[in-house]
């Protein structure tokens, strides 16, 4: 029996497709899948020109620094102190061991105040008084112009002592640093479950002991990149060095004495009248940039390495 013909429409007679739903459905598919596909190829798109937009501005600072300051780069230049005015050569070999000596004051000052109030905040002050002063006032701080940090520090410390010194430097970049990283350490640690808190606890671990063994340790690399924040917001600060640090044409390395500063030294040369001072002023940005970078990139490989070693 020849089952075609039950389906075939009388001559004369055009009844249009079988089922003209699915037809109308799969046209809807179509139209959905290219709108979605032209949506997320724009926002892929605007996506990749906004990263060109904030990156651009940081290669063109960079190519400039390297243009300027590469060709005054020597050996005078890391191994000795600056030369007297009017003559040529000299460098900043004391300049640069002194902002070591002033951030090495300020992160060991800085960091474990900044790691252990952020330990409070999200661990045991929730829903203190207390607690919403001290996050209060880590905002406020975050906001405040570096030149009132150096004219507080100038105040409490430098008063107080009769004379600049590399140490109130370092507690003028230290108060800089301590808010970043509060602020950062309680949002990283404000990111670890409870479940892996509640597990500790339940095998009879001291809450104090969990706060360092489990959620400091999970909570490391986003608290390490806020230190890293910190450390880099405030080596290349002028202002409060100005005030505290003062700064030094000379070697020293005592802590209660004035002390040289890439920052400073970068600031002294290019606010003079003498081309020699600019090229080299140029130089030191170049370096102070480039010390920040590695810095940073050195820190932040350490950190990989640690989170790859926990999770395996």
């Amino acid at each position: 029996m020849n089952t075609s013909a039950l389906h075939t429409p009388p001559p004369g007679r055009d009844d249009g497709p079988l089922h003209p739903g699915l037809n109308m459905n799969s046209r809807w598919i179509r139209i959905n899948r290219a709108r979605r596909y032209a949506a997320n190829h724009l926002v892929t798109v605007l996506a990749i020109a906004s990263t060109v937009v904030v990156i651009l501005p940081l290669i063109a600072i960079l190519a400039y620094l390297l243009f300027m300051g590469a060709h005054s780069l020597n050996l005078n230049f890391f191994t000795k102190i600056p030369a007297p005015v009017g003559e040529q050569g000299g460098g900043m070999a004391n300049a640069i061991a002194g902002s070591g000596i002033v951030l090495a004051i300020a992160s060991v000052l800085g960091i474990p105040i900044g790691i252990a109030a952020g330990v409070y905040l999200a661990e045991f002050g929730r829903g203190r008084m207390l607690a919403a002063a001290v996050r209060f006032t880590a905002d406020v701080l975050n906001g405040v112009p570096s030149i009132v940090m150096g004219i507080a520090a100038y105040s409490l410390v430098v008063v107080k002592q009769g004379h600049f010194s590399a140490l109130a430097g370092g507690v003028a970049l230290a108060v800089m640093m301590v808010p970043t990283i509060t602020r950062t350490t309680e949002e990283m640690l404000a990111t670890v479950p409870n479940a892996i808190r509640e597990a500790a606890l339940g095998l009879g671990v001291p809450k104090w002991r969990t706060v360092l063994s489990v959620s400091l340790k999970t909570a490391s690399p986003g608290i390490i990149t806020g230190c890293m924040l910190a450390f880099a917001r405030v080596a290349g600060e002028t202002a409060p060095l100005l005030f505290t640090a003062f700064g030094n044409q000379f070697w020293s390395f005592k802590l209660n004495e004035p002390i040289a500063a890439l920052p400073l030294q970068i600031y002294v040369y290019a606010i003079s009248p003498y081309d020699e001072w600019h090229r080299l002023a140029w130089a030191g940005s170049l370096v102070l940039i480039v010390l920040i970078m590695v810095s940073v990139t050195l820190v932040r490989i350490y950190a990989a390495r640690g989170m790859m070693k926990g999770a395996s």
